[in-house]
C-alpha cells in the first residue's frame, strides 16, 4: 500500500503559481502514493488539475483563537494520519498546525522540530523557487521543475473566446489588477499605453480583477471577460499563452504571465522585495520608489523588442 501524503499550500494565486513546479515534483517523488493539498477553497480547482494529486482539503485560515474552528479542521484533516507532511507555505500558522496537530510525524518544512528541517536562508539572497528546490532536496526529493515550472495542464483553448471578441494576433494583454488595499501598486498609465499600442497595429487585451471592472472598462482595447464578470484561471492562461506581450502590476496575474514563458514586463512600486519571483527568461522588471515615475515610453522600449524577438523567431522557424 502506497503512502499517504500532504502539501500544504494555502495561497495567495501568485504563490501557487510560483509553487506548482515544487508540487509537481513532490507528485513525481511519490508516484503511486495518494497525495492530498490543503489549500484555500478558491484554489482547490487549480491542484485537481495537476497530475497525481488524488484531494483537495479546504482551509480557510479561520482565527486560531477559534478553538471550534480549529478542532473541526483537525478532525477533517487527520495530520498526524499521513506519512509525510511537505510545508510549502511555511507560515507560523502552520508551524501551529505542526505543534498541535502533526504529533511528531514526517514534516518538510521550517516548522521547529520537523523531521525535514529546512532553514529558510536571509529575505532576497533566494528565489522563491531556489529556496522550495532547497527545501524539497533537504527532504530527499530530486528536483526537475521546481525551478522552471510546466504549466501546460494550465492553459484552456480560448480561440473561440479570442474570436469572438474580435482579437486578432499579435496582442497586448494589460492587467492593471491590484486590491484597492495596495492601489498604490497599480502603474497609473494603462490607458495611455493601450493607446500607444493600438497606434502601432497591434490588439490590446485588458483581463480584469475584481476592482479593476469599471477601470478596464474605460481603457482603450478588448476587455475580455468569462461567463461572469472574469476569465477564470483557467482561460486567463490560455490568453496569456497566446500574447506577443503582458504588463502587469506586482499581481497573481503577473506571476502567471512570467511562469508561463511569455514575453513581458511587471511594473514595481515602493514594495520590490519580491521582484526576483517575477523575473523570468523571457520576463523583465521595472520598478520606482514611486510607480507613478515609470514612463510610458521606458514600458514601450519592452513592447518593441518583444515585437522584435518574435518576428525573429518566426522568420528562423520559415528557415
Amino acid at each position: 500500500m502506497g503512502k499517504r501524503v500532504l502539501v500544504i499550500k494555502q495561497g495567495s494565486f501568485g504563490d501557487i503559481i510560483v509553487a506548482s513546479g515544487a508540487v509537481q515534483d513532490i507528485c513525481r517523488h511519490h508516484a503511486g502514493d495518494e497525495i492530498t493539498v490543503l489549500t484555500a477553497p478558491a484554489y482547490r480547482k487549480i491542484f485537481e488539475r495537476i497530475h497525481g494529486i488524488d484531494h483537495t482539503l479546504p482551509d480557510a485560515r479561520e482565527p486560531r483563537w477559534r478553538l471550534d474552528l480549529m478542532f473541526s479542521l483537525y478532525r477533517r484533516v487527520r495530520f498526524s494520519s499521513f506519512d509525510m507532511i511537505y510545508d510549502l507555505q511555511k507560515t507560523k500558522r502552520n508551524a501551529f498546525y505542526h505543534r498541535w496537530f502533526a504529533r511528531g510525524g514526517q514534516w518538510s518544512g521550517s516548522a521547529p522540530g520537523c523531521s525535514h528541517l529546512y532553514e529558510v536562508p536571509p529575505f532576497g539572497t533566494m528565489t522563491a523557487q531556489d529556496e522550495f528546490a532547497l527545501q524539497l532536496q533537504v527532504a530527499g526529493v530530486s528536483v526537475k521543475y521546481t525551478i522552471e515550472p510546466d504549466l501546460s495542464w494550465f492553459v484552456d483553448d480560448v480561440s473561440d473566446v479570442l474570436e469572438m471578441a474580435g482579437v486578432k494576433r499579435p496582442y497586448v494583454v494589460l492587467m492593471p489588477s491590484s486590491s484597492l488595499r495596495h492601489a498604490h501598486r497599480r502603474w497609473p498609465y494603462y490607458a495611455d499605453l493601450a493607446r500607444a499600442v493600438l497606434a502601432e497595429g497591434v490588439d490590446v487585451v485588458t483581463v480584469p480583477g475584481p476592482d479593476e471592472l469599471e477601470l478596464c472598462g474605460s481603457m482603450p482595447g478588448t476587455m475580455l471577460t468569462g461567463e461572469g464578470e472574469y476569465l477564470d484561471f483557467f482561460k486567463l492562461a490560455g490568453v496569456l499563452s497566446g500574447a506577443a506581450f503582458a504588463v502587469g502590476n506586482d499581481s497573481g496575474q503577473t506571476h502567471l504571465a512570467a511562469h508561463l514563458g511569455i514575453h513581458g514586463l511587471a511594473l514595481y512600486g515602493p514594495i520590490q522585495r519580491y521582484m526576483n519571483n517575477m523575473k523570468r527568461r523571457n520576463f523583465n522588471c521595472l520598478a520606482s520608489n514611486n510607480i507613478a515615475d515609470i514612463p510610458v515610453s521606458d514600458v514601450m522600449l519592452y513592447f518593441r523588442r518583444a515585437l522584435a524577438a518574435a518576428g525573429s523567431e518566426r522568420s528562423d522557424s520559415v528557415q
